[in-house]
C-alpha cells in the first residue's frame, strides 16, 4: 500500500507512546485533508486504543502498532487499528459503574466513531474502529474472542 491511503508506526509500551501515536494520526489525517470535523473525533480513538494497548494489552518488553487506513468513498472514511500481542478480549465498562474514571476508553471511541470492532492475531489482537469525515450512526462490530483468558481492556 502507498503512503497516499495506508500509514503505520510502531511504538514502545511507554506512556509517551499514546501522545506520539496520536500526533502521527494527527499528520496523516492532515496530510489526507480528513477534514476539521472529525479529526479531533479520530485522535479521541487514537488516543484510547493506544492507552489500552499500553495499560492493558502489550506485555512487558513489547510494544504497539499503530495503523491508519484511509478508505471509503471518496477516501472519506478512516480506519485506526492498534496492533498488540497481549492476551485478553477488550471489554466494555459499564455506564453506569461505580464512578471510577477509569474504564471508560471503549465507551468513549464507541460513542465517536461509526463502526468498531476486536479482531484476533497471533498472538494477541486488533482493536480498529472507523471514523468517517461526516457523522454516521455508530455501530458496535465487536468480535468475541477465542482466547480463553479475558484480560480487562476496557481503560
Amino acid at each position: 500500500m502507498n503512503e497516499d491511503h495506508f500509514r503505520e508506526r510502531f511504538y514502545p509500551r511507554t506512556r509517551r507512546s499514546v501522545p506520539a501515536a496520536r500526533e502521527f494520526a494527527r499528520r496523516a489525517l492532515a496530510d489526507w485533508s480528513f477534514g476539521e470535523a472529525r479529526t479531533q473525533d479520530a485522535l479521541l480513538c487514537v488516543s484510547e486504543l493506544a492507552t489500552n494497548a499500553v495499560r492493558h494489552g502489550v506485555p512487558p518488553g513489547r510494544g504497539f502498532l499503530l495503523r491508519l487506513h484511509r478508505a471509503g468513498e471518496e477516501d472519506h472514511l478512516v480506519r485506526i487499528e492498534v496492533h498488540d500481542s497481549g492476551p485478553g478480549c477488550p471489554r466494555v465498562a459499564d455506564p453506569a459503574g461505580d464512578g471510577d474514571e477509569r474504564g471508560r476508553g471503549l465507551l468513549l471511541v464507541g460513542a465517536v466513531a461509526d463502526k468498531w470492532g476486536v479482531a484476533d492475531r497471533n498472538p494477541g489482537k486488533i482493536v480498529w474502529c472507523e471514523v468517517a469525515s461526516r457523522v454516521h450512526t455508530a455501530v458496535c462490530s465487536m468480535h468475541v474472542c477465542d482466547n480463553a483468558h479475558h484480560g480487562h481492556l476496557a481503560d
